[in-house]
């Protein structure tokens, strides 16, 4: 048999070329003359590419000293913490074995490797930690989620799930779940685990979508909250006349928008009586405060006030309310607090329109 390699080079690939002649036979010519005839020759192009990782070839199986045949392939990296405090990369290696010492038991513990390889990415989603997959999750998502969702998911990560964070999602079990949810019951509301729960949930959709746990979540409770009096408004608006808050009030009363949405509010987007609602300012994830589209498409929207809301804002140019969307509910609570009246949400305002016109003597034709 000939074998003749050539290598040619084609940019991203090397090619191997190697030409068989398999056997040949020897013919008598009409002149009498003896010649060579091939009956079968071949030609092999083998590519192997020239960016191929290492860890990307195929380990030959190994027959072991019990006869068994076993191939490890390379899984993933960890850091392990060494007794003088140092970090260590360690690779991980899948093992494969297969008990039939034959050449069909090596052909066959080399076929379960040559499938654990080519799916590996698809089987190391399935290996990461319960943190691991809840931060590729969110940063998945990070071009589509506001910047107070991802704010909101980051706290549930650092506070809600101490317990189950360093599970692999491959191991995690229906009984972790429901264990996490009756201990996070005890001191958070049933809106409050839900909303965690609703992040674990999505996150197993996508990493481990095989993973089907029937958790019992907390019943819902129904808060009975304090609805203020015409003279609770009255003692309240008296308190805050001329100031900031009174401002921020008027405008989640009358115009039902949202702390962001007041804080983001400039003269620009004033005209007439009508108020014009496309932004928000929130904090972000990062740190700071961003102004971004409101929380839903609906909520861009034209308000229109009564004239005397309108009034306060005469000769204010820029911002508004100059005040934080956290300031205005601490601040909110603390004066309720100093003037004597129940707690009750700058949220809710919206509801108390119709008391605080009465409150403050506007005909019932606003």
């Amino acid at each position: 048999m000939k074998n003749r390699p050539s290598v040619t080079s084609t940019g991203t690939a090397l090619t191997y070329i190697r030409r068989y002649t398999l056997f040949s036979k020897v013919i008598v010519s009409s002149s009498g003359q003896p010649c060579n005839q091939n009956i079968y020759s071949g030609l092999a192009v083998i590519f192997i590419l020239k960016n191929r990782k290492e860890d990307d070839f195929m380990a030959a199986a190994k027959k072991l000293p019990s006869g068994s045949w076993r191939v490890q392939v390379f899984s993933h990296y960890e850091y392990v913490q060494k007794p003088d405090g140092t970090t260590i990369k360690k690779r991980i290696y899948e093992s494969f074995t297969c008990d039939d010492p034959s050449a069909r038991g090596r052909r066959k513990v080399e076929q379960m490797a040559a499938e654990y390889a080519a799916n590996k990415e698809r089987i190391m989603k399935n290996n990461y930690t319960l943190e691991e997959a809840l931060k590729k999750y969110i940063e998945s998502k990070s071009n589509v989620l506001s910047p107070t969702t991802i704010r909101g998911y980051e706290t549930l990560i650092r506070n809600a799930y101490p317990e189950l964070l360093q599970i692999r999602i491959q191991k995690l079990t229906s009984q972790d779940i429901q264990n996490w949810v009756n201990r996070y019951s005890l001191d958070h509301s049933p809106k409050s685990v839900a909303n965690a729960h609703g992040l674990i949930s999505a996150v197993l959709s996508v990493y481990e979508p095989s993973l089907r746990f029937n958790t019992k979540l907390p019943e819902k409770r129904k808060i009975e909250r304090y609805i203020p009096s015409d003279s609770d408004i009255k003692k309240l608006l008296e308190a805050i006349e001329g100031s900031e808050m009174e401002k921020a009030v008027l405008l989640s009363a009358f115009g039902t928008l949202r702390r962001g949405e007041i804080c983001a509010l400039t003269d620009r987007d004033i005209n007439g009586d009508s108020i014009t609602v496309n932004k928000a300012k929130v904090r972000s994830n990062k740190g700071g405060m961003v102004t971004k589209a409101p929380k839903t498409f609906s909520s861009n929207r034209t308000v229109e006030y009564p004239h005397f809301v309108i009034e306060k804002f005469n000769g204010i140019h820029g911002q508004l309310v100059k005040m934080h969307p956290e300031d205005i509910s601490k601040n909110f609570g603390k004066i309720l607090e100093q003037i004597g009246l129940p707690h009750f949400r700058f949220h809710d305002l919206r509801h108390y329109s119709a008391s605080i016109m009465h409150a403050i003597g506007i005909p019932d034709q606003y």
